[in-house]
């Protein structure tokens, strides 16, 4: 056999499909045997030509090293990859291939983890969680390792960028990709960057990926990144500003009024005169207030502090304020006490032990059954002995069954 026609004789299409597909199988190399069975006249003696020997039956063993080794002293291939090749068009080495995906996906985790060391956040809690998530959801899979790399590496110092980490005031998300990337738009919805940066959000502050987009902007505020500065806001009453603006008229009247991160910017908020504002967790505290006639400052969480309330109670402390909180007594209304006495300055406002102990005697008479303390038990920095008592009595007290203290406090 001297030609290359001789290489794509018909009858040997079937030798060259499945020598072909085992030395993609082996990497390309040479090696082992193969059997073929049900061969006609034509193949047996096409067969034949090749490995040097008689076939007498429909079936023969191929060893593929002696056939590469044939072709080579042969002259008529460069062994049998190039005959293959020749005839069938490029291989695959398959386990190479494997092997380099494999490589550069490493490749792209050993970029993302010497981006955090680099920025001071190898240590991180959520880090490990956030690796964990993008490999569940496949994130980074769905683009080239390359893409993925540089990616990572820029997710990463937007992280360090982010007032949840940074400490800075809340920051417009347009304000950040503009800082780290350059683009203003690199961090909107449906962007593998905002995906990456998002999903370490919520691995931060523990809350599922959203799926929806109120979900997403609700994930975003919760790491002080805003996607507008008009649809959160805060909850407040008696608060006046310094120069007699619309929130001074409506403290005058006694109405409520909601603050948006922009009307933070626009006015220089501050107390009454006693310099004293109260915090509450839920609404019904604040209505009941302006309804019993207070004017005391007052500011309601509405639950987990969003970014606006956290910038509005950083303006007042930070203006000398006297922040005082109440919250339900359970878990979550520890973890959120914990949060603004920690960072606000706030001191506890009929929230201690005592204050937990007399609610329970006062309420025994009148309520039916108090809600189980669910969830796990949260250490109160302010007071050892409230967790304490909590966890004994194992029982919630929201702060709807307090108004009538709360409100006689108030005014």
């Amino acid at each position: 056999m001297t030609t290359t026609t001789a290489l794509d004789r018909p009858a040997l299409a079937r030798l060259w499909d499945v020598v072909a597909e085992r030395l993609q199988r082996n990497g390309l190399r040479p090696s082992g045997t193969l059997r073929l069975h049900g061969l006609d006249r034509d193949e047996r003696h096409a067969l034949a030509g090749l490995i040097g020997r008689p076939i007498a039956h429909d079936r023969a063993t191929v060893d593929l090293a002696d056939l590469d080794r044939r072709l080579r002293d042969s002259g008529v291939a460069t062994g049998l990859v190039g005959a293959v090749e020749r005839v069938r068009g490029p291989l695959v080495d398959r386990p190479g291939l494997r092997r380099a995906r494999a490589d550069a996906v490493a490749g792209v985790w050993a970029a993302g983890r010497r981006g955090l060391d680099d920025v001071g956040l190898g240590g991180a809690p959520w880090a490990e969680p956030w690796f964990d998530d993008l490999r569940r959801a496949g994130t980074l899979g769905r683009v080239p390792a390359a893409r993925a790399e540089r990616e990572f590496t820029v997710a990463v110092r937007c992280l360090k960028a982010i007032p949840h980490l940074s400490g800075d005031p809340p920051c417009d998300r347009r304000d950040l990709a503009s800082l780290v990337t350059g683009d203003a738009h690199a961090l909107d919805d449906g962007s593998l960057l905002g995906a990456l940066v998002l999903r370490a959000a919520a691995a931060m502050v523990a809350m599922p990926y959203p799926s929806g987009a109120a979900g997403r902007r609700a994930l975003w505020r919760a790491v002080g990144v805003l996607t507008d500065e008009v649809s959160t806001t805060v909850l407040t009453a008696g608060l006046r500003t310094s120069d007699g603006s619309w929130l001074d008229e409506r403290t005058d009247a006694g109405w409520e009024s909601h603050l948006t991160i922009r009307d933070l910017r626009r006015l220089d908020i501050r107390a009454t005169d006693d310099g004293r504002v109260y915090v509450c967790e839920n609404p019904r505290v604040l209505e009941a207030a302006v309804d019993a006639g207070s004017r005391r400052g007052l500011v309601c969480t509405q639950g987990q502090p969003a970014v606006v309330v956290k910038a509005l109670l950083r303006r007042l402390a930070e203006g000398g304020s006297e922040l005082r909180y109440h919250g339900d007594f359970d878990w979550p209304g520890i973890t959120i006490a914990n949060l603004l006495v920690d960072g606000y300055q706030c001191r506890p406002w009929w929230f201690g032990a005592a204050d937990y102990l007399d609610a329970l005697a006062r309420l025994a008479p009148i309520v039916a059954e108090l809600p189980v303390l669910n969830g796990l038990r949260v250490e109160s920095n302010w007071d050892t002995q409230l967790t304490t008592e909590m966890a004994t009595a194992g029982r919630a007290v929201h702060e709807e069954l307090l108004l009538e203290g709360l409100i006689a406090d108030l005014c």
